[in-house]
């Protein structure tokens, strides 16, 4: 029996204020599907300088709030997962059974989870402009796997993402068979599962509920694609149940930039998208070594310092990125780490 899922009070709503940065809430997921940031553009230098008080104060909110995500930009791991991704779709797509997935791996900040997001984006999207008229349509699902989650939360991670009128005291098999039978009738092509990692199968929760995701992507005709940190050291590929899905899954594996062509065209791409009046261009391209050596080739860490240098810029009002601008910006735990010893 399914019953009406209790809702938060007034105030306590999860898909209130906030609610569209949820990706996994279909609001959530398909307001990243059809946002489109507007850029703003610099006013010429004799408006900017003359504007009044309140309107400068809304002109520099706007550039704040479009340094504060800046672009995506198409990173060859991005490509790869996208390409990799629909391919396995064409792959599954008449597939009765043994269908085939991905998976995203590698140490934090390294851009799986952007890799993933855009993969469920781009299929998305070319399912919208196939099916124009499907508008029930739900051809993508996206979970996060809970901390030490158990075979009903990962269930119930699926039908909080369908908004599915469950309560939380139905049974697993009750909730399973609501979530195929939506995922069924809403042609759900892929179903993308990120932070994977939280699945500990050295305990007998962590591996039922690795056995209840097998499980659904039985059930369910999609494509699975997985993202995690270094997911083959978390014991997952390991054992009769590992042997079995690295029989079924690819792996793309995520990692720092090297210092070369590739990170500095990222570099001279994000330069490109910043809205600064008083910024030299090429200021930054020039300081691709400095950059590596403070984000250790971490495309998180690198968004993150010239996002946050960017932002000071504008609030300041130093209008520009300088080393010195750089230097004053704490940067994540693990890029202010030393590196490594290699062996």
């Amino acid at each position: 029996m399914v019953n009406r899922l209790v809702r938060p009070g007034q105030g306590e709503d999860p898909a209130g204020e906030y609610g569209h940065l949820q990706l996994t809430t279909l609001a959530g997921w398909r307001g990243l599907v059809t946002e489109i940031p507007a850029v703003p553009d610099l006013l010429p230098d004799a408006i900017w300088s003359g504007l009044e008080a309140d309107k400068r104060a809304c002109y520099d909110d706007d550039r704040i709030d479009h340094h504060s995500r800046l672009l995506v930009v198409q990173t060859p791991t991005i490509r790869q997962v996208i390409t990799s991704g629909r391919r396995l779709i064409q792959l599954n797509k008449n597939a009765h059974y043994g269908r085939c997935g991905l998976m995203v791996s590698g140490p934090a900040r390294t851009g799986k989870t952007t890799a993933l997001t855009q993969l469920g984006k781009t299929i998305e999207v070319i399912h919208r402009r196939r099916h124009p008229r499907s508008t029930s349509d739900i051809p993508v699902a996206y979970i996060t796997v809970p901390p030490a989650a158990t075979p009903k939360m990962i269930a119930m991670e699926f039908a909080r993402f369908f908004d599915l009128p469950i309560s939380r005291r139905g049974n697993i098999t009750d909730i399973a068979d609501a979530v195929c039978g939506v995922t069924l009738d809403a042609h759900v092509t892929l179903v993308a599962v990120d932070e994977l990692h939280n699945l500990n199968t050295a305990t007998r929760a962590g591996a039922e509920a690795s056995d209840t995701l097998k499980y659904f992507s039985e059930r369910i005709p999609a494509t699975f694609v997985y993202a995690g940190i270094s997911l083959e050291r978390t014991g997952l590929l390991s054992g009769t149940r590992g042997e079995q899905i690295a029989g079924r899954f690819g792996m793309v594996r995520t990692g720092p930039f090297g210092q070369d062509g590739q990170w500095t065209a990222l570099i001279a791409a994000l330069e490109d998208s910043l809205r600064l009046h008083r910024h030299r261009p090429g200021t930054l391209t020039k300081l691709d070594r400095y950059l590596h050596q403070r984000t250790h080739g971490m495309i998180g860490s690198l968004l993150w310092l010239i996002r946050s240098a960017a932002i000071n810029a504008v609030l300041d009002g130093t209008e520009k990125i300088t080393k010195k601008a750089l230097d004053a910006v704490d940067a994540d735990i693990t890029s202010q780490s030393p590196l490594p010893p290699t062996t």
